[in-house]
């Protein structure tokens, strides 16, 4: 079977299981606070060019978003989102389930703007009753998003300026940054991510790392971060893991270097299925694409490839979706494209 159903079907890179075996005997201080996971720190304080930097390492995506929303929201808060947002959907209800409310708000594509923000928090405030309601206490953003979109540099300087305005933390899940900040047609940056957010987080998970997620705060946490990290069991008591991990991802550029190759994988099935006609759902540039296939085609390729079915689109055709990662071989990609019939409109 050929895989294509996530970016997170292999296990490591290589460079980090050496490095992991390496180290594996140095006996080390425990919960982050060995020596690869200072190093760790400093490399993505200089990537990011925020030298005075919050940096806190965590163990997965999910808790990475129920921790980071739970510590800057007060009790009556919720959280902004896209109604598609990983928040909103496919986190099994986990920031509910913490005590905050996601309000959902309407998208394009995976993206919020600047706009639908302004129109929801005016009508807000301008709501005679609005002490009765959930209150906008933070903005969640994901890039890519969920759709493998991109925001431009400039999309996120109008939220963020309105998140100013409105004194509201500014949120970007980062779990697949890596692959939004390799497409040579964006324009943001990991120091525009640390100019214009709140927090963010580098992802390790669909990076090639094990496991981890490297939590940004470019100015400050809030207080007593790390207890609040360890109430939603999202600390190592053995947290070189991270660290080494993260290390080694920072090192000579290892981190974009191999997220660059998910794109070029990923650009050419994308060329290979506009030459068959294919009808794309989104325009994603990323390492996530979404096509409409034709119910008996995706029967048939599903005898040999396995990829995410997203979602009905009518009654004969369906949305699904296809992910490289820094893993992806080119043959497998090769591979895939002879599987491809010849049209596919």
């Amino acid at each position: 079977m050929l895989y294509f159903e996530n970016d997170y079907c292999e296990g490591a890179h290589s460079a980090i299981l050496q490095r992991l075996l390496e180290t594996n005997m140095e006996k080390l201080p425990g919960y982050g606070t060995d020596p690869y996971c200072a190093s760790a720190r400093e490399k993505i304080r200089h990537a990011t060019g925020c030298p005075d930097a919050d940096v806190y390492f965590l163990v997965g995506g999910t808790q990475t978003n129920v921790t980071v929303i739970r510590s800057m929201l007060k009790p009556y808060e919720g959280v902004l989102a896209a109604s598609c947002g990983h928040i909103s959907v496919h986190e099994a209800g986990a920031v509910e389930a913490s005590g905050h409310k996601v309000l959902e708000l309407p998208h394009r594509e995976g993206r919020l703007s600047a706009g639908c923000l302004r129109e929801y928090l005016e009508a807000f405030y301008k709501d005679e009753s609005h002490e009765h309601m959930v209150f906008p206490g933070m903005v969640y953003l994901s890039h890519p998003t969920e759709y493998g979109t991109l925001y431009s540099r400039k999309e996120l300087a109008e939220i963020s300026e309105l998140c100013k305005t409105y004194r509201l933390p500014l949120f970007l899940d980062g779990a697949r940054l890596c692959y939004g900040l390799a497409v040579e047609s964006s324009d943001v940056t990991l120091n525009d991510l640390a100019r214009l957010t709140t927090v963010f987080y580098i992802g390790g998970t669909k990076a090639g790392a094990l496991c981890g997620e490297a939590v940004v705060f470019p100015e400050r946490a809030p207080a007593h971060f790390m207890t609040m990290v360890k109430q939603q069991g999202a600390l190592l008591a053995k947290g070189r893991l991270t660290g080494i991990q993260f290390d080694t991802l920072f090192t000579g550029g290892l981190y974009l270097k191999i997220s660059r190759h998910a794109i070029r994988a990923a650009d050419r099935l994308r060329e290979a299925l506009r030459e068959r006609g294919c009808r794309f759902y989104v325009d994603a540039p990323a390492n996530q694409i979404f096509i409409i296939l034709k119910n008996e085609i995706m029967a048939q390729l599903r005898k040999e490839v396995v990829f995410s079915i997203w979602a009905p689109y009518d009654s004969g055709h369906t949305i699904v979706r296809f992910v490289t990662s820094w893993g992806t071989r080119m043959e497998d990609i090769e591979q895939l494209i002879r599987l491809l019939p010849d049209q596919l409109a």
